[in-house]
């Protein structure tokens, strides 16, 4: 999964979810799909964690200036 992208990754999730939910599997191949599914909500939650480190809002200061700020420090004030 080195250079796979969240997108592949989590419609592999998707068909992995789909084959255990038809419950058709012999137990084996479950298991077998379920460790997959794993493999690939890990890597989608690490990915997504890495996204969330990554997202800052530049916001503008009053004398102008700009200061970087994680994404939804603002919210507070939205309620």
């Amino acid at each position: 999964m080195a250079a796979e992208k969240f997108e592949t990754a989590l419609k592999k999730l998707e068909e992995v979810v789909r084959k255990l939910e038809g419950g058709t599997l012999p137990l084996d191949d479950s298991i077998k799909a379920f460790e997959e599914g794993v493999r690939h909500a890990a890597f989608c939650a690490k990915k997504l964690d890495e996204a969330e480190r990554k997202v800052e809002m530049l916001v503008r200061q009053r004398d102008g200036s700009f200061q970087r700020e994680p994404f939804g420090a603002g919210d507070e004030d939205d309620e």
